[in-house]
């Protein structure tokens, strides 16, 4: 459910108000049923019914019914809307550990999140960046990367939430190498066989030769060279200012960008409302919507639950996969 404090509980509402969602998937809340039912007020959504369980196996899973797993973690009160505090963040934090024990015991085929506000969390005592460490640390994962899903667009990370001065320090031959083999994985979980991968540079113009940096000589190009040994489909250092055009113009499958910045902006100006986010070596699947808690609307009932649908379809699709290649192996 997200951040209680924030649209995470307004969203799945929304997005469970969806009849199409229950042809493709059991869907299963992990939330606090007094705070579904506050914002069920917001969103106009009084007249659900709630099946609160146990197990994932007793629900009934049809439209007009949430069901859910309730932590009861929700003072008498409730949660302050629209505000940063350490109950919400703990909140929020188990609703995400109790989603992963069943994916991990394999109750569940995976995991949707709503958003998380890191400052909460933080105020709580996760000192973490947001849910892909959490959950790379609560599923032992050792070599998790993030992949952004959109209409157009697909993109895996080199680093993502670190100083930008630390992000540089990550360009190394052995971590592209690692998030170029990423990006093959997540496009095969997306139903691609042959992925084309195309490798952004770090520097502008890809360093033009080396006029600009030598990450590209120095790393990347190496991690490229390695790539393709394997057989991998993978494009020279591409200049960054055009690499996600052409991928949008359908050049390329997916864009390995080297930080952060590099991957969101372009993934926000074309999808803000349709993104997801997808945590790639993780033992279980996760997908999430690709925006914050939005404390500025909470309560409004005005947020979007575009991109909650989508995380729920790329959650189904890659499920889907998982299961044709388990039958296969």
């Amino acid at each position: 459910m997200g951040d209680p404090a924030g649209i995470g509980p307004e969203v799945v509402l929304k997005a469970l108000g969806h009849p199409e969602v229950y042809e493709r998937t059991r869907p299963l809340v992990i939330g606090d049923r007094a705070t579904l039912e506050r914002a069920a007020r917001w969103v106009g959504a009084t007249d659900l019914a709630y099946d609160v369980v146990e197990h994932a196996k007793d629900g009934r899973y049809q439209p007009g019914v949430v069901t859910l797993i309730d932590p009861r973690t929700s003072p008498p009160e409730g949660y302050a809307v629209g505000e940063v505090s350490a109950d919400a963040g703990r909140a929020a934090v188990e609703y995400v550990f109790r989603a992963c024990d069943l994916a991990m015991q394999g109750l569940v085929d995976g995991i949707v999140t709503a958003p998380l506000n890191k400052a909460a969390m933080h105020a709580a005592g996760f000192t973490f960046p947001g849910h892909t460490e959490l959950l790379a640390e609560r599923t032992g994962a050792n070599r998790v990367s993030m992949l952004l899903v959109g209409p157009s667009l697909r993109v895996v990370h080199v680093s993502t939430h670190v100083a930008l001065s630390e992000a540089i320090g990550r360009v190394t031959r052995r971590r592209v190498e690692e998030v170029i083999e990423i990006a093959a994985e997540s496009c095969r979980a997306l139903g691609i066989e042959r992925p084309r991968i195309a490798v952004a540079g770090l520097n502008p113009h890809a360093s033009e030769g080396g006029l600009f940096g030598g990450e590209e000589e120095c790393e990347i190009v190496p991690a490229i060279a390695a790539a393709r040994a394997r057989g991998l489909d993978v494009s020279d250092p591409q200049p960054p200012d055009t690499v996600f055009l052409r991928a949008t113009r359908g050049e390329w499958d997916i864009v390995v960008a080297m930080y952060h910045d590099q991957g969101h902006i372009p993934m926000k100006l074309l999808a803000f409302d349709s993104g997801v986010n997808v945590s790639i070596g993780l033992p279980i699947l996760r997908t999430s919507v690709d925006h914050g808690t939005a404390f500025d609307i909470a309560g409004l009932g005005r947020a979007s639950e575009n991109s909650m649908l989508a995380a729920i379809e790329v959650a189904v699709q890659m499920a889907g996969s998982r299961r044709a290649s388990r039958r296969a192996t």
